[in-house]
């Protein structure tokens, strides 16, 4: 899992697929993550990700329930047509903001 930590933010760059292979090691390193470095602001980066199963969803959804309980929020970027598709039949985005960038 790739991440950038910035003071209480959290970036966690989604790879191409978040699935069952990956989704319990991504779901212990951002709980440590957290937990160790007081995080209270998680930004999921869906720039390179293409597919996202009910594993991967479990994912984003525990770490809201986590971030929740702490105080603070979470935040996807970078979300394309696809991936918004994904997350809007699952309910994530009834839970989770998404920050577009302004297109010049």
């Amino acid at each position: 899992m790739n991440y950038k930590i910035q003071e209480n933010y959290l970036t966690v760059y989604l790879p191409k697929e978040v699935d069952h292979y990956n989704a319990e090691e991504m779901r212990k390193e951002a709980d440590l993550l957290i937990t160790h470095n007081h995080i209270r602001y998680l930004i999921f980066d869906f720039g390179e990700t293409e597919f996202c199963d009910s594993s991967g969803i479990g994912v984003i959804m525990g770490r809201y329930r986590l971030l929740n309980l702490l105080g603070g929020e979470v935040w996807a970027v970078h979300v394309g047509a696809r991936m918004r598709k994904i997350l809007t039949l699952s309910g994530v985005l009834n839970i989770m903001k998404i920050y577009e960038e302004e297109r010049a």
